[in-house]
């Protein structure tokens, strides 16, 4: 049984970067590692592990898969085979903006990634329900510098931590989508 403590995971982006970044809950109840594992000139490939528990760091537990020229490639969650980036995250409409998607969790739900659709964040990621299941908030203008720190923060709801490694993986797709305005 997890223990609740009536907050959400806060998880500190260590770097604020695209090519990489440690992500810590300031609690240290949760830490995700997105790492770049390959770049070539016909590909680049990333991968999300779990480093709470050193033990558990091997296995990575999403795989991000991007083509040629930054394109969108594939994802691969846990042991299932590659998806198709843009089948995976999903265009609300033909002629909608990019930058804001839906795409099926692993839980069976559906959640939706929004640029600047809430003052204060970046991104944010809703369910069916328009709950704020997580955001992404960027430094915010005049905050002090901090060793190790981007000042970027991702924050998930504490009733999602299953979702957390996918509440990484997709805001990364997301966040590369909007870097070269695919």
């Amino acid at each position: 049984m997890t223990t609740n403590y009536g907050m959400p995971f806060l998880l500190e982006d260590k770097t604020g970067k695209l090519t990489g970044s440690d992500f810590v809950d300031i609690n240290d109840r949760l830490r995700l590692r997105l790492r770049c594992t390959a770049q070539e000139p016909t590909h680049t490939a990333y991968m999300v592990h779990d480093v709470t528990h050193e033990n558990n760091a091997s296995n990575p537990l999403i795989a991000l898969a991007y083509g040629p020229d930054n394109s969108l490639g594939t994802i691969t969650i846990g042991p299932g085979g590659p998806k198709a980036m843009k089948q995976y995250l999903v265009k609300l409409s033909p002629l909608g903006s990019s930058k804001t998607r839906k795409f099926l969790g692993s839980d069976g739900q559906e959640y939706r990634w929004s640029w600047r659709s809430t003052k204060g964040h970046e991104w944010t990621c809703t369910n069916q329900s328009q709950y704020l299941v997580a955001f992404y908030s960027l430094k915010v203008a005049g905050e002090p510098d901090y060793l190790g720190s981007s000042g970027c923060m991702l924050t998930i709801d504490e009733a999602y931590p299953h979702l957390a490694a996918e509440m990484l993986a997709s805001l990364s797709i997301m966040r590369h989508i909007a870097a070269h305005n695919l």
